[in-house]
């Protein structure tokens, strides 16, 4: 039965996954402009796909068969009408090593695995849950990304090929060693120079294609002159036959953290991109859940061509929305402008000098790196700067699912220690415009109430649990807990903790206004058990105060032997040693501290 309800869910979820007649509704506004769009993304995309694909270690046929195949399952499948999908420089990074290690074949298969991995967390709904990363761990990542990306270019630019390193930037520092040993001014002046062509003409005319032209110019000046430039080499005339030779079971427990990371970066790339996406256009909003749905299709599909794994681009989806794109049809258009490219122009593509490649690359590094919202970021807080500093120094040194996991890490370590200083136990009157001459007197017998503000969790409850046993000079104590947002087990214990310590100094607790939810979790601990048993939890505040008024008119000490002197009685009950804990608290004011409870 369970199975059979369970089926029905995933069903349902998938059935909500899949294209709509809707999503073309938009094709028939303006075609005209969508192909114009896509031919203009795909004369973008063509020195990037060669790029990243000789950068990812599988070769410039991969990068495009992974353009046209991923960004046309993609844009047929995915959650935004505005998406461009394809290789990224991001995605070489995680497949660099892979590929060190395991082989094309583990490339492969790191890519259907991820594949898989997106269309589970698409049926579980967890794409809305990828904007809460914290945007110094995002910003921090990305810058660098950008560095290794340039660091990987650094061998091509000096023209060595045979460099060698665990890390990519031993890597980098062992071709300036070969380098310096053996110049080759050539492939540096062409690295160098498509990057300023690029950069440049970026700023002069937005509008143009300046990394085609300029890869365009540097092969034909390979051509035309004696220069000796490593090329790309041959391509097939069309898109390989599909296979699944490379599919290994066996493999699969070794793979799966690649995997893991492939598919967490796709996630992650691809919603950042659609959401920039949306700000960009007018009455856009993509679907998160079916974006990921898309990208994992488009994972499936590439590495059975012989592709990599794939993501959204936001350089290529930028791009894509300011060419005038309003629907599917512009990625689609793009995907099949770059087979025609693969079926027709193969011979003029494998005459691209590395070099070349390498230029168009650092360009795309210098672009992806705003030094203004990474100054903004580390002048905003010091907690912040530390997991940008400490993301951007991991991705480099080590590596980026690392990198990720301490930048969260921290983030989230920074973020509760926030909330813990942030939450209140704030000792507070009686009632509004208690100024009556009985409601004095009866402050003046010492009872006092706190009210709890915030959430009462483990990184707060320390703090609460000090607070809250410095009380002295009192008979009874109200823990108004109407104003708590939320608590955990610790929490609760802490809780608990602290009314026993009160009531072994003879102090009468009352609790008011306890949540349903709060008061499940207080009961499933058994916290409070005694005062529910003595009728001393009440539904509000009011009816605790008539409760402890009588209470307090018929005190008398629990203690037939009571402490002699404050000093005893500190010994006797509390374990707090703070002076504090000393003085008598005058009801009615209002004291606040940063404890557990704000």
């Amino acid at each position: 039965m369970r199975a059979t309800t369970a089926a029905r869910v995933v069903a349902g979820r998938l059935s909500g996954l899949l294209p709509r007649r809707s999503d073309w509704a938009a094709v028939r506004r303006s075609p005209r402009r969508d192909l114009m769009a896509g031919l203009t993304v795909a004369v973008v995309a063509l020195p990037l796909a060669l790029a990243f694909g000789v950068t990812s270690g599988l070769g410039a046929q991969a990068g495009l068969v992974t353009a046209v195949i991923a960004g046309a399952v993609a844009a047929v499948f995915g959650g935004s009408n505005l998406q461009v999908s394809g290789p990224t420089g991001a995605m070489t990074v995680v497949l660099v090593p892979v590929i060190a290690k395991f082989g094309a074949t583990g490339v492969l298969m790191v890519g259907v695995m991820a594949g898989l991995i997106l269309i589970a967390l698409a049926l579980a709904r967890l794409g809305r849950y990828v904007r809460y990363l914290p945007t110094p761990v995002i910003e921090g990542f990305t810058a660098g990304i950008a560095v290794v990306i340039a660091l990987q270019q650094v061998p091509a630019t000096l023209g060595v090929l045979d460099a060698h390193g665990e890390k990519v930037w031993a890597v980098a520092a062992d071709a300036v060693i070969r380098f310096a040993a053996h110049p080759h001014p050539a492939s540096l002046a062409v690295a160098l120079g498509v990057a300023a062509v690029m950069l440049l003409g970026a700023r002069w005319r937005p509008g143009l294609p300046f990394s085609l032209i300029a890869v365009a110019a540097a092969t034909i000046l390979a051509q035309v002159t004696p220069l000796e430039l490593a090329r790309i080499g041959a391509l097939p005339a069309g898109l390989p036959a599909p296979s699944l030779d490379f599919l290994d079971v066996h493999a699969i427990g070794a793979l799966l953290p690649s995997a893991l990371a492939v598919a967490a970066l796709a996630a992650l790339e691809s919603l950042l991109s659609a959401t920039v996406a949306d700000a960009m256009s007018v009455n856009e909003q993509h679907d998160p859940d079916r974006e990921l749905f898309g990208q994992g299709l488009a994972n499936l599909a590439a590495p059975v061509f012989g592709g990599i794994p794939a993501t959204a681009a936001i350089a290529r989806t930028a791009v894509n929305v300011r060419a005038g794109a309003t629907s599917k049809l512009a990625a689609l258009t793009h995907a099949v402008a770059l087979a025609a490219i693969v079926l027709v122009a193969a011979p003029l593509v494998s005459r691209i000098p590395l070099a070349a490649l390498a230029g168009v690359l650092l360009a795309t590094t210098v672009r992806m790196v705003e030094a203004g919202s990474l100054w903004a970021l580390a002048r905003a807080t010091r907690g912040d700067a530390l997991v940008l500093a400490l993301t951007f120094t991991v991705t480099v040194a080590m590596d980026l699912v690392i990198a990720v996991g301490v930048g969260l890490g921290v983030a989230v370590v920074l973020a509760l220690r926030a909330v813990a200083r942030a939450a209140r136990l704030q000792q507070v009157p009686l009632e509004a415009g208690d100024h009556s001459a009985e409601e004095h007197q009866l402050l003046s017998e010492h009872i006092v109430a706190y009210r709890l503000d915030g959430p009462l969790f483990f990184a707060a409850a320390h703090h609460f649990l000090l607070e809250l046993t410095e009380v002295a000079d009192v008979h009874v104590v109200i823990l108004r807990m109407s104003r708590v947002s939320t608590i955990d087990a610790t929490g609760a214990h802490v809780l608990g903790d602290a009314i026993t310590r009160l009531q072994r100094r003879g102090i009468t607790v009352l609790l008011s206004g306890i949540a349903p939810g709060h008061d499940k979790v207080l009961t499933a601990l058994g916290v409070a058990a005694q005062l529910r048993r003595d009728g001393q939890v009440f539904p509000d505040t009011p009816t605790a105060i008539a409760y402890a008024r009588t209470r307090v008119l018929h005190h008398t000490p629990p203690d037939p032997t009571p402490p002699t002197n404050r000093a005893d009685l500190t010994a006797a009950g509390s374990t707090s040693t703070a002076p504090s804990a000393h003085r008598p608290v005058h009801p009615g004011t209002t004291r606040s501290g940063s404890g557990p409870l704000g």
